[in-house]
């Protein structure tokens, strides 16, 4: 009978010692098993020093308990007086559960703990084959196999190996296994055996030596015939014995599986033969292999079978992995492999991701890769799988800088150590962080950290994973700039030649201008110098993962050197954590938004701002607009001074677009794309609406003062009306005047005439700014008619001439400028011709429809395909606005809704008024916000209007990146235009046409 007082002071130790169920515990230790040793301290040390002494408690019971009695005394002695046994044995116990089963299972394997000499310590190939030499069944394998990996964990866990010696332990142990599972597998088919030589290639992390504990083993298979023996034959037999070698390791028996044998790297993936000859390698890889299969292949390692036919498929391999970086599709390739894929992985695990997340293993694996790729065709040390011994060689080298070498070294280290505690525990293929509270103490114990286990854990990991994200870009280009800057005497470089192979390797189309461009950059020893030195690195990494790195690169050079002089800015881009990101977007995306800043390059610091890029509203830009031009001297400087507000205002609607289509680090692309196009519509249209105030009113000072002796307003019809105008879009108006009480009407004519001209005239002085182009030819008679009317002029011609599509026209009239009161009453004039009573008549229909059938046949451009002509093409805009349009003609008078001049709003009131379902109204929405944001887009990225695709293959990438799509899909981008425009028209065909 335990003492209450004894059983309180065994619970307090327990729980000292680290054990989290200590009444568990105490139970657990009043086994008759461990009665022999449960007063010893020493046992309860050492349990309260592994990584989950509960769980080490827990597997010293079950093993104690299923020895013999004799055996028993053995264990207890051992485990009393050997700490080398103690230390190994507890501590596979208390990491992991799953070893613990197995000693569970067979509790004499505990023995393989107890030797502690040389070979032991640092076991090769040699001693594993040893280890698995009596296995001559799947399941005796697996036992050897598990026997063997019990005391890889255990000097695992103990110290005795570090993690990159534990990783190719790890690999030598796979090798004697798919050694050992050949040897089988020849034993039970001899006759396949002798008639064919089979080498298995081991790929991936086993290839490389630094596998993981619990991991596919990736391999390829190479066939071939002995003397006489026919090919064909040879590799069948040998497809047939490496499919069993597969079986063996892979499939689940009594002691469980090893390991999934995964032969997916070979040519054609699961589609291609399992085995081919050496022969059909080198034809594949030379005519159809990509970019990937050769970085692949950097691990690629000879490992069982016939070792002469091993040999010579790595020796035929080798040169084609190194002459990848020459091959055409390189840089595209490498730009598609840089970016991230986590599209796979749930959004609830990618901050637990220890591979795959940002940060994570495959980030420094990646990086490491492409550098051994670009640099390894010249300079063999670079030739080594494994990737912490590729990145010693890289810094040797000076591909990479030594100090972010090292500081990649010990992430990489650390995170693997995270990944092998983890898979340890259950021997379980995972790379996600645990969120258990429990499994997040034993890891952190496990990592040596006893403390507070779970926070102390949690930092070091986003520690590491921060140093490998922040360095991830930079290890690419900080050597570049060591490379011009030539601060360091004595410190290893990078070679012009090397510093160019580099930039090519990353999407640098002319590295010799840009490497021209970082020595004007980043040389000598200024503090402004210095500062873009620590810029760029990650400057260049965004630059390249636009279309057009050159460009970018050009242009930052072009802004710094406009700005270099100011204090401010180096200083935003240094200190404004969004202002660098936010300017390499800007200027990689094409002209236009890089024109516009090179004007005004000041208009930098709107990129530093969180309200920077939202645009101002009307009233805000038009207050600007006329502070500017009262102040100017005459009519030209005060139009100059508008035209300069909206150059800036451009800039700043241009920016805010392409960051919010391509997203950044931080903040993802938008999603809702009608979103954006409604905000650049209404930006450009009220900035467009500004300026043409600002030179009505100053076409009026110059010659009548503050008074024109009519009243004048400016009507906007077509996109400006609708607040739909593009970046490239001309302003659609109509001018309307009204006399003063007491002028007479031809003088208030010739005023009118006279307003309109010279505003004309000053929107169309040869300037460095955008031009603002007004077109009057939607005016009553077009060109032959006068520019302005008075209203009862208009009235009139509308009464007795108008045309329908006069009437369809005005369906986009709005006021833009000049006298409001005028211009409402001009909208009263309108409305019933463009809204009429009991909708329109079927001849009016008849003539629409006809109109519109004129048109599609006659204004496409000769050569334009109908399918990627934006406005004019199949489901493309004009087919979606006249669509509406005639909804808006039929139907507005009775459904208010539809009274709109914006098309989004007049198809949502008709979706809303039961006139078109939902799903047709929701394909017209997406075809014309796309065509919408491809003409946007085409504008940002070649600095001029167009209605269709770039042909030019950089130009046509650009608009794909605009548009969301990755580097190489423009293809895809372009059939998914196709089918979302196709769709629309046979909704047109249906509501319009009446099909």
């Amino acid at each position: 009978m335990t003492v209450p007082g004894r059983r309180s002071s065994t619970f307090i130790r327990l729980l000292r010692s680290g054990f989290t169920d200590p009444s568990g515990a105490a139970r657990l230790l009043d086994a008759d098993a461990l009665s022999a040793v449960r007063a010893d301290p020493v046992l309860l040390d050492a349990l309260g020093a592994t990584a989950d002494p509960d769980l080490a408690l827990l597997g010293l019971v079950r093993l104690a308990e299923a020895q013999r009695p004799e055996e028993l005394r053995v264990l207890l002695d051992t485990l009393v007086s050997a700490k080398p046994l103690r230390d190994r044995l507890l501590g596979v116990l208390g990491a992991s559960e799953a070893l613990g089963d197995h000693l569970a299972r067979h509790p004499q394997d505990w023995q393989a703990l107890v030797t502690y000499e040389a070979a032991d310590l640092h076991p090769g190939l040699a001693e594993f084959e040893r280890g698995l030499a009596d296995a001559h069944d799947p399941v005796q394998l697996r036992v050897s196999y598990r026997r063997c990996l019990l005391s890889i964990a255990a000097r695992d866990v103990c110290g005795t190996t570090d993690v990159q010696q534990v990783a190719a332990e790890l690999a030598d142990l796979a090798t004697a296994t798919l050694r050992a599972a050949l040897r089988i597998a020849s034993a039970a088919a001899p006759e396949d055996a002798a008639r064919c030589r089979l080498a298995v290639i081991a790929m991936g992390k086993c290839g490389g030596n630094e596998l993981n504990y619990v991991s596919d083993v990736d391999v390829i298979f190479v066939g071939d015939s002995p003397d006489g023996e026919d090919e064909g034959r040879a590799v069948q037999a040998a497809t047939r014995l490496a499919s069993h070698l597969m079986r063996i390791c892979s499939e689940t028996t009594v002691e469980g599986t090893i390991w999934p044998v995964d032969a997916n790297l070979r040519p054609e993936g699961r589609n291609g033969p399992l085995v081919r000859t050496l022969a059909s390698h080198l034809a594949y890889y030379q005519r159809w292999a990509k970019t990937w299969e050769f970085q692949a292949l950097l691990k690629a390692r000879a490992v069982a079978g016939d070792e002469t036919l091993g040999a010579e498929y790595i020796d035929a391999i080798s040169p084609l992995v190194w002459q990848a970086a020459e091959r055409e599709n390189f840089v595209p390739d490498v730009q598609k492999m840089r970016r991230r894929v986590v599209d796979n992985i749930p959004a609830a695990q990618v901050d637990r991701e220890l591979k795959l997340g940002p940060g994570g293993l495959r980030d420094v694996e990646f990086a490491v890769q492409l550098l051994q790729l670009v640099h390894g065709r010249t300079d063999a040390t670079l030739h080594s799988g494994t990737t912490l011994d590729a990145l010693h060689a890289l810094a040797a080298g000076g591909y990479v800088g030594r100090a972010d070498a090292a500081q990649l070294h010990d992430a990489y280290r650390f995170l693997r150590a995270m990944e092998h505690r983890i898979q340890l525990y259950r021997l379980r293929r995972t790379h996600l962080v645990p969120e258990d509270e429990n499994d997040l103490r034993r890891l952190g114990r496990s990592m040596g950290l006893r403390t507070e286990p779970v926070a102390e854990l949690n930092k070091a990991w986003r520690r590491h994973a921060s140093v490998v994200r922040r360095l991830h870009e930079k290890i690419f280009y900080r050597p570049l700039l060591d490379a011009v800057a030539q601060l360091a005497p004595g410190e290893t470089r990078l070679s012009p030649r090397a510093a160019g192979q580099r930039l090519e390797a990353l999407g640098y189309a002319d590295p010799v201008a840009a490497l021209r461009h970082l020595e004007a950059l980043a040389s000598g020893v200024s503090r402004k110098a210095a500062i873009q030195r620590t810029l760029l690195p990650v400057m260049l990494g965004w630059f390249a993962d636009s279309a057009d790195p050159d460009a970018g690169l050009l242009n930052f050079r072009k802004v710094s050197d406009a700005l270099g002089k100011t204090p401010w800015y180096l200083r935003l881009l240094r200190d404004e954590g969004a202002a660098a990101e936010n300017l390499a977007r800007v200027l990689s995306a094409g002209r236009l938004a890089p024109d516009l800043l090179m004007r005004a390059p000041e208009a930098v610091a709107l990129l530093g701002d969180p309200e920077g890029l939202k645009p101002r509203t009307h009233e805000a830009l038009e207050q600007e607009v006329l502070a500017a031009v009262n102040r100017a001297e005459n009519a030209e400087a005060a139009v100059a001074a508008a035209r300069g507000v909206r150059r800036r205002e451009l800039f700043r609607t241009t920016a805010g677009d392409i960051i919010g289509s391509y997203g950044t680090e931080d903040n993802p692309a938008e999603e809702d794309h009608g979103a954006l196009v409604d905000r650049v519509g209404s930006a450009v249209s009220d900035l467009t609406a500004a300026t043409i105030a600002g030179a009505l009113r100053a076409a009026v000072r110059e010659q009548w003062g503050d008074t024109l002796p009519t009243r004048f307003a400016v009507i906007g019809v077509g996109r400006f009306g609708g607040h739909e105008l593009a970046y490239g879009s001309d302003a659609d108006v109509l001018f309307v005047h009204e006399p003063r009480e007491g002028v007479d009407e031809q003088d208030a004519a010739k005023a009118a005439q006279a307003v309109v001209s010279e505003m004309r005239r000053l929107l169309q002085l040869p300037s460095a700014d955008p031009p603002l182009l007004i077109d009057a030819d939607l005016r009553p008679e077009g060109r032959s008619g006068p520019l302005v009317r008075t209203l009862p002029s208009y009235a009139a011609y509308y009464r007795r001439w108008s045309l329908t599509w006069e009437s369809q026209a005005l369906l986009r009239a709005a006021t833009v400028a000049g006298d409001q009161e005028l211009g409402s009453r001009f909208i009263d004039l309108i409305d019933p011709l463009r809204y009429p009573v009991e909708g329109l008549g079927d001849d009016a229909v008849r003539e629409i429809r006809r109109l519109k059938a004129r048109m599609e046949s006659e204004r496409l451009p000769r050569g334009a395909d109908p399918t990627l002509h934006t406005k004019l093409g199949r489901g493309g805009l004009s087919d979606v606005e006249w669509t509406v349009q005639l909804m808006q003609m039929r139907h507005a008078w009775a459904e208010p809704g539809l009274r709109t001049t914006r098309t989004r709003e007049a198809l949502a009131a008709a979706h809303a008024a039961g006139l078109i379902p939902t799903e047709e109204a929701q394909i017209l929405d997406e075809a014309w916000v796309l065509a919408t944001r491809v003409r946007n887009a085409v504008m940002l990225v070649r600095g001029r209007a167009g209605d269709t695709f770039p042909s030019e293959a950089r130009e046509l990438a650009a608009v794909g990146r605009y548009l969301g799509y990755a580097e190489g899909t423009a293809g895809d981008m372009l059939e998914d235009y196709r089918r979302i425009t196709r769709r629309a028209r046979a909704v047109v065909d249906e509501l319009f046409y009446g099909a």
